[in-house]
């Protein structure tokens, strides 16, 4: 079987939230959107699950139209339906209820049989000094990993 194929990331997503867990969701797109992906053109941005009357949707998240399919494209920000199952949706809602939790994408992609999948995450929005304090992280790692491979080269 394939490799799964990611079509695009929410980079944005772990920078202003803290993750907790994520889930795994099926997606009901229409053909042109399903070629549009495959082309790679699609973008998390701004974009958050909900649940309404017992489903869950995917809203704001765009699909650019798929040029040869402009008579029957579709409508590139449209709420689309997620396919979780009714726990795991029950789940999702009381957690945003209780907590004051998010759902959120993190990455759109094709799993091994060929199915569009969203990874969705249950977040928690950082403050800004959350924010700063992960850039520092981050720099000071790198800054160790650069002092390390610089004194393997000399070691040599």
């Amino acid at each position: 079987m394939a490799e799964p194929r990611t079509v695009t990331v929410n980079r944005k997503a772990r920078h202003d939230y803290f993750i907790e867990e994520s889930v795994e969701a099926g997606l009901v797109l229409t053909g042109s959107e399903v070629k549009s992906l495959r082309d790679g053109r699609a973008n998390l941005k701004d974009s958050f699950a909900r649940v309404d009357h017992g489903e869950a949707f995917l809203v704001n998240a765009h699909i650019s139209p798929y040029d040869p399919a402009a008579r029957d494209g579709h409508e590139p920000t449209r709420s689309r339906k997620l396919l979780l199952h009714r726990r795991e949706i029950d789940r999702l809602s009381g957690k945003v209820k209780e907590k004051g939790l998010t759902v959120i994408p993190l990455r759109l992609y094709f799993n091994a049989r060929g199915r569009a999948k969203v990874e969705l995450g249950l977040a928690r929005g950082k403050r800004q000094y959350d924010k700063r304090q992960t850039i520092k992280e981050r720099e000071a790692r790198r800054e160790t990993e650069r002092a390390l491979r610089s004194s393997r080269r000399q070691g040599r």
